[in-house]
């Protein structure tokens, strides 16, 4: 079994669902309205866990009750919330999703406590970073926070997952160095390289430039086509599954959970390990809401015996 640390956000999803988007100045009713569980961190967390990982998240919540809600949504999955600590300086964060009929959705957050968690923070956690197959963590809190907990992990000579998203060009170089896998979408890959993705060539210009920044293995994500993988000269791209989109909120992040919880920590099983990780995220997609969405690994295994 793979122990997983996530390093990362937790927020409090409001999903706002309509026919179509306004324009401006335009007043549309809703269609529906839910409230649920997110935060790249904490989905990507749950998604590990679910999928079979041993999992322990690092994070701030806010002292109020949406910060309550989310430490519980992360034990309810099997999550270990030891080091998920509680701040009165902010509140916790929180996300907007506005979802039209084509589950074409937009995002607003607001970070709360996420924007707090430091580099002492993640020290606090260094046993079982250093006890873990893997670190993984995003853009939701801030890189140094980050670039320590990576520090530490490569220190002890565990690997490393970096999702670089939100997407932002002010990536150091020397995160970059103690990265062991990056996982960005086709947006957030072009942002970091300047290639624009738009067919197998470019990905494996944009993997390319990756790695020359000093990140041996590469995988770019592609929606609801697939995911391209490289790891050192070998790379291949493995086909999305077809399905009906219901919400597309927490698909990446479902996907790399997942991947982290049946990935070998040499990267020797990259191309079989994105087909479940396809797997998962076809499954999240097909239902409404971040965290309700994240597939079991019963479900996944019980999907591809069934299709």
């Amino acid at each position: 079994m793979n122990k997983v640390t996530v390093l990362g956000s937790l927020n409090v999803d409001s999903i706002l669902r309509f026919k179509r988007f306004p324009k401006p100045g335009e007043t549309l009713p809703l269609t529906g309205k839910s409230v649920a569980g997110g935060g790249k961190g904490a989905n990507q967390a749950i998604a590990a866990a679910r999928a079979g990982a041993q999992t322990t998240f690092i994070g701030k919540v806010g002292q109020d009750q949406e910060g309550t809600f989310m430490v519980q949504q992360l034990t309810e999955s099997g999550v270990d919330d030891r080091f998920v600590q509680h701040s009165d300086a902010a509140a916790t964060g929180s996300a907007f999703i506005l979802l039209d009929a084509s589950s074409e959705n937009r995002i607003l957050i607001d970070g709360g406590t996420n924007q707090l968690v430091t580099a002492e923070d993640v020290e606090q956690a260094q046993s079982v970073i250093a006890d873990s197959t893997f670190l993984i963590a995003q853009f939701e809190t801030p890189i140094a926070a980050t670039q320590r907990g990576f520090e530490l992990a490569r220190a002890a000579k565990q690997k490393t997952i970096l999702n670089p998203a939100p997407a932002t060009d002010a990536v150091p170089a020397e995160l970059l160095a103690v990265t062991d896998l990056i996982v960005p979408n086709e947006t957030e890959t072009e942002t970091l390289t300047g290639v624009h993705i738009t067919d197998e060539a470019s990905m494996v210009a944009g993997a390319q430039k990756l790695q020359a920044l000093g990140v041996a293995n590469v995988i770019i994500t592609v929606g609801s086509k697939g995911a391209f993988w490289m790891r050192g000269g070998e790379h291949g791209f493995v086909p999305a599954f077809k399905v009906d989109a219901v919400d597309t909120t927490a698909a990446g992040d479902t996907f790399i959970g997942a991947l982290s919880s049946v990935l070998q920590p040499d990267f020797s099983n990259l191309a079989e390990a994105v087909r479940f990780a396809n797997r998962a995220s076809s499954l999240a997609v097909q239902k409404l809401g971040a965290q309700p969405s994240i597939p079991t690994q019963a479900e996944i295994v019980a999907a591809d015996q069934t299709k």
